[in-house]
C-alpha cells in the first residue's frame, strides 16, 4: 500500500482503499457545532482504526470483545469524564480567583474605592 501514499492520498483515503471503500456519502450541516462533532467522531474512528487495525463493527461482528468488556470500557470512559469535569471546574475556579486578584490589584493601583 506504500504506492498509495505517493499519489498524495489522505490517511482517510488510504484507509478506505485498504478496506475496499470506493465512495463516501457527503453531508450538509445546518449547524456548525454538529459538523464539528461529526468531524471529531470521524477523526476518532480513524485514530482507533490506525491504533487497533479494526473498527467497532469488526469487534462486534467478529466477537472480538464481549458485552462485559464493552460495559467496562464505557464505565472507565465515564469515570475519566468525571475526572476531566472536576479538573475543568478547578481550573475555572483558579482562573476566577486570579481574575479577582488582578482586579483588586488594578483597583488598588488606580486608587479605586472599594
Amino acid at each position: 500500500m506504500e504506492h498509495l501514499k505517493k499519489i498524495n492520498m489522505s490517511g482517510r483515503e488510504i484507509s478506505d482503499a485498504k478496506s475496499g471503500i470506493t465512495s463516501r456519502k457527503e453531508y450538509g450541516f445546518r449547524d456548525p457545532v454538529v459538523r464539528n462533532v461529526v468531524d471529531k467522531f470521524v477523526s476518532r474512528s480513524d485514530v482507533g482504526y490506525e491504533k487497533y487495525g479494526s473498527t467497532l463493527d469488526d469487534e462486534r461482528r467478529l466477537k472480538m470483545k464481549g458485552l462485559q468488556k464493552y460495559l467496562n470500557d464505557v464505565q472507565e470512559e465515564l469515570m475519566d469524564a468525571v475526572l476531566y469535569i472536576q479538573t475543568a471546574r478547578e481550573e475555572l475556579r483558579d482562573l476566577s480567583e486570579e481574575a479577582l486578584i488582578d482586579k483588586f490589584k488594578y483597583d488598588e493601583y488606580n486608587g479605586a474605592q472599594l
